[in-house]
């Protein structure tokens, strides 16, 4: 798997995450809306991570 296809991955995962907390609500809503925001940040921050070759 390429690096852009996990970022990728990863973003898709985090943004359906974060929006199944936000359609539960409460206080367990909002513990999973922001592991889902955590997901689409980490997944953001590996897109724009240099590469390395070997």
């Amino acid at each position: 798997m390429r690096g852009t296809t996990t970022s990728k991955a990863v973003l898709g995962t985090g943004v359906a995450v974060s929006f199944l907390g936000r359609t539960i609500g409460g206080k367990l809503g909002a513990g999973i809306l922001g592991f889902g925001l955590a997901h689409v940040v980490l997944g953001a921050l590996d897109k724009f991570r240099p590469s390395v070759r070997y």
